[in-house]
C-alpha cells in the first residue's frame, strides 16, 4: 500500500503516542496546532511568543496554552525573572547565528536601529536578544516597547534624546511581569499610560505647583497615586494636611497620608471627609489654611466644568 504522507526534506517533527492520544481525545484543534508549533521550535519558545506565527490573538493562544497545560503537554510557566545585575550575555557567535538564522530578530534589529537612530553595539544586541529569546517577548511587542521608551525619554529630556538599551531592557522586564506579551496587551497598556500622563498637569495644579511638568521623582508619586485610585481633588486634600503639619509641601509626607487613606479604603473626597480618623486636637476637616476652602471649591467647580 502506498504511503499517504508527503515527506519533505526538512527535519521531521516527532510526536509521542501519548501526546497524540491526549490531543485526539481532547479534540481541540487550536491546542493541537499550538503543540505542533512548539515542536517545530523544539520546545524552546514560550507558547505566547508564537501568536504572530499562528496569526492568533491573545485570547486564542492563551486558551490553547491552557488546554496543553491541562493535558500536561507543556509545563506551567515560571514567573518572569527580575532584572539581573548581570543580564543574560550572548557571545558574538550566538548573536551572529541569531541574526543569520532568525529573520524576525534580524528585522527587529533593523527597525530598532532606525527608531533609535544609531547602530546597535554588541551589548545592545545582547540586551535586545535577551528580551526576544530569554523573556520570549514577540518582536512586534518589543518594537512597541522601544517606541514607548523613546517617546518617554524625548518628552522628559527633549527632542533628540534616546533611551539606552539597558533602560529598554528594564522596562521590558516590567512588561513581562505584567503579562504584556501581545500587540493587544501592549496597546491597552500604552493607552493607559497616555491617560495617566495626560492627567499629570491636573495633579500638579491641585498641589499648587503650577503648570510645570513634574520631575522624574515627582512623576513616580503622581503615577502611584493614580494607581491607588486618587483623583486630583483627593490629592489636594492630602496637600492641605501636609502644609498644615509641615508648614510647607513635602512629597514623602503627602504620600504617607495618601497611602494611609488607600490602606483604609478611602479614595474619593467624600470617603476621605467621612472616614479619615483625625488625631485628637487636630482641626476638623473643614478647617484648612486661610483661603484654602475657597480655593478648593473653585478648583472642584473648574474640574466639573472641564476647565
Amino acid at each position: 500500500m502506498a504511503t499517504v504522507l508527503v515527506r519533505g526534506a526538512e527535519d521531521p517533527v516527532t510526536l509521542t503516542a501519548k501526546a497524540v492520544r491526549r490531543l485526539l481525545d481532547r479534540g481541540d484543534g487550536d491546542a493541537a496546532l499550538l503543540y505542533l508549533a512548539l515542536l517545530r521550535h523544539h520546545g524552546d519558545a514560550p507558547p505566547r511568543s508564537l501568536a504572530g506565527e499562528l496569526r492568533w490573538d491573545r485570547g486564542r493562544i492563551e486558551a490553547a496554552e491552557a488546554v496543553l497545560r491541562e493535558l500536561e503537554l507543556v509545563a506551567s510557566p515560571a514567573p518572569p525573572p527580575e532584572p539581573a545585575d548581570e543580564p543574560p550575555a550572548y557571545r558574538d557567535g550566538e548573536l551572529a547565528e541569531k541574526l543569520e538564522g532568525d529573520g524576525a530578530f534580524r528585522r527587529l534589529t533593523g527597525e530598532v536601529e532606525r527608531r533609535l537612530g544609531k547602530r546597535l553595539t554588541t551589548p545592545d544586541l545582547s540586551a535586545l536578544l535577551g528580551l526576544y529569546d530569554y523573556l520570549g517577548l514577540p518582536a512586534d511587542v518589543i518594537y512597541l516597547l522601544v517606541c514607548h521608551c523613546a517617546e518617554r525619554v524625548a518628552q522628559r529630556f527633549g527632542p533628540g534624546r534616546r533611551p539606552t538599551l539597558r533602560q529598554i531592557e528594564r522596562e521590558g522586564y516590567a512588561w513581562a511581569r505584567r503579562g504584556i506579551d501581545s500587540q493587544e496587551a501592549a496597546a491597552e497598556y500604552l493607552r493607559g499610560c497616555a491617560r495617566r500622563q495626560g492627567a499629570l498637569p491636573q495633579y500638579m495644579r491641585a498641589l499648587q505647583l503650577g503648570d510645570r511638568p513634574p520631575a522624574a521623582g515627582e512623576e513616580k508619586y503622581l503615577l502611584q497615586w493614580q494607581e491607588w485610585g486618587f483623583s486630583p481633588e483627593a490629592a489636594a486634600l492630602a496637600y492641605d494636611k501636609t502644609v498644615l503639619k509641615c508648614h510647607e509641601f513635602k512629597w514623602p509626607y503627602c504620600n504617607g497620608i495618601l497611602k494611609r487613606w488607600h490602606e483604609a479604603g478611602l479614595h474619593t473626597v467624600e470617603e476621605i471627609q467621612r472616614g479619615d480618623a483625625r488625631p485628637a486636637g487636630s482641626r476638623p476637616a473643614g478647617e484648612g489654611a486661610p483661603g484654602r476652602n475657597a480655593w478648593m471649591r473653585k478648583y472642584i467647580e473648574q474640574r466639573e466644568k472641564g476647565v
